[in-house]
């Protein structure tokens, strides 16, 4: 009797979304196959300082502003006898937020040794730009549950996939055109920040001023103190018990931009709100201002989010007349509010500002009329840069889909 085989079939790795072009599979590999873990040679807190000629990055600078430097001469000295990074290679961080990534791009710059480290690849195997988009997506693991520090070995170890070269570079071409768009309106929207932030310092100082239907202007504004134009100026404390349903309790965590995320919020019981915790029940307009921890963060108390109740951590301002509620809303939002609370904070453990302090606040204030030509033209300029942040959002989120589509 003839023995019959079995026949084996290899399984295909291929990605759900992809270029028709191509249709090969994927192969499996380890980053270590790729090539070595590079670092730079270590450099010692004294031949460093705070002002100098090379940007020495540590960990919590790399990627932002470098508050560390070296001497030109340690620096060419350095690069030329030890490891030193390519333009285009990859580096990340081994500690703290583990897998952040810089592409060099070749300026002068020196980065802590074991703490920021890359992978000296051969680009005839895998691209820079493909293993850009390859950190995004893989997946470290390590014995003994959650990773503290990536160590070489973990680096070295950790799988993914590959396409040949063609593709991954059709790949990586496509994403950047979608990261170019999300540096392009993170872009625009800091352009917008900064453009609201230096028109509001001259509003609000009075040297920029509206003028009325018959080009006029307007009378001179009356100084005051934010207690003032309140009805009060409270605030909540922590209650002794939470409910996993009822009514809605607010912490810094749950402010979202200028309103509140319920599903950041804890609950409480109908009892504890309207007893309990009777004096900071909050109400339709009430502004909420953080003056404890986030100081400085504000929002407004919705319909949608009420019933509701609030900690210590916020300063309940409930205000007078309505009809000003927009402009003070900005006015807590200002440079002069921010250099306001530099003053009168208080340095300790956590920082805080006393309610005394927050309802002597003082500042300008012009009639109705003109706080509401101030507060509209603010209002619209932030009515633009929640459209950016939406469109921000967005786009990143398109590109988390192909990420997961794209890729095996």
């Amino acid at each position: 009797m003839e023995e019959t085989k079995v026949v084996h079939k290899k399984k295909m790795l291929v990605p759900k979304l992809r270029f028709k072009s191509f249709n090969e599979s994927w192969e499996e590999a380890k980053l270590g196959d790729v090539g070595k873990i590079r670092m730079c040679k270590r450099i010692f807190s004294h031949e460093t300082k705070e002002i100098g000629e090379i940007p020495f990055y540590k960990i919590g600078t790399f990627g932002k502003e470098p508050d560390a430097f070296i001497t030109n001469e340690l620096y060419l000295n350095f690069k030329e006898r030890f490891s030193f990074p390519k333009v285009g290679d990859i580096l990340m961080s081994a500690s703290g937020t583990l897998g952040r990534t810089v592409v060099y791009d070749g300026r002068p710059a020196y980065f802590q040794d074991s703490n920021i480290v890359w992978l000296d690849n051969d680009e005839k195997f895998i691209t820079n730009s493909f293993l850009y988009y390859i950190y995004q997506i893989v997946k470290y693991n390590s014995e003994g549950g959650t990773i503290q520090r990536l160590y070489n070995s973990i680096i070295s170890n950790t799988k993914f996939t590959k396409p040949s070269i063609p593709e991954q570079q059709k790949i990586a071409s496509f994403l950047s055109t979608v990261d170019e768009k999300i540096q392009l309106l993170n872009r625009k929207k800091q352009l917008l920040e900064q453009y609201k932030k230096g028109v509001m310092q001259q509003l609000f100082s009075g040297h920029l001023r509206f003028k009325d239907e018959n080009g006029k202007a307007y009378p001179n504004w009356e100084t005051v103190r934010l207690k003032d134009l309140t009805e009060h100026i409270t605030k909540g404390t922590t209650p002794k018990k939470f409910e996993n349903s009822g009514v809605y309790f607010i912490k810094i965590e749950g402010l979202d931009g200028q309103t509140f995320n319920k599903e950041k919020c804890l609950y409480i019981s109908q009892q504890t709100h309207e007893n309990e915790l009777k004096r900071s029940i909050l109400k339709e307009n009430d502004i909420l201002f953080a003056i404890a921890g986030s100081i400085g963060k504000v929002g407004f108390v919705t319909n949608d989010i009420l019933p509701a109740n609030t900690n210590q951590a916020f300063a309940i301002i409930r205000l007078k007349d309505l009809n000003s509620l927009t402009y003070i809303f900005h006015i807590l939002n200002s440079s002069m509010m921010k250099n306001y609370i530099n003053q009168q904070v208080s340095v300790g453990a956590q920082p805080n500002l006393n309610l005394e302090q927050m309802g002597n606040f003082k500042f300008k204030l012009p009639n109705l009329e003109e706080q509401k030509k101030i507060a509209d033209f603010l209002s619209a300029i932030d009515v633009k840069i929640e459209s950016l942040s939406k469109q921000i959002n967005q786009t990143q989120n398109f590109k988390k889909g192909l990420l997961q589509q794209m890729f095996v």
